[in-house]
């Protein structure tokens, strides 16, 4: 069993920035592909960026390449998601998971956060 525990989403303005972070306890946290996914209101769950668990190779949806960054600690049994440029379109609820291959689909993962909204103003 993962617990998965997000934080560091908030009002920012457009072009701003954040931090996402996710915290795992459970299971060997190293163990585990992670990946962030979004969701807006009245939208599907939709990827964003995804690491392997050795930190080596990493993945991004085209609407957030070269503004978004994932990267993880896992000796803090951490995975972030630092986002840059941010645009309205940004604004959803943040969702991290982990999962024992990294891929761009929801249904790879096995555990889950909460989520920690993240809301980009104009």
């Amino acid at each position: 069993q993962v617990q998965l525990v997000e934080s560091g989403g908030g009002l920012v303005q457009a072009g701003g920035s954040l931090r996402l972070s996710c915290v795992a306890s459970g299971r060997t946290f190293s163990n585990y592909a992670m990946g962030w996914f979004r969701q807006a209101p009245g939208k599907e769950r939709e990827f964003v960026a995804a690491i392997s668990w050795t930190g080596g190779s990493t993945y991004y949806a085209a609407s957030v390449n070269d503004r978004f960054t994932i990267s993880r600690d896992n000796a803090k049994r951490t995975v972030y998601l630092q986002m840059n440029s941010l645009k309205p379109e940004d604004t959803a609820n943040y969702y991290c998971a982990a999962g024992t291959v990294v891929a761009p689909h929801s249904r790879k993962y096995d555990y889950w956060g909460q989520g920690t909204q993240v809301t980009v103003s104009s």
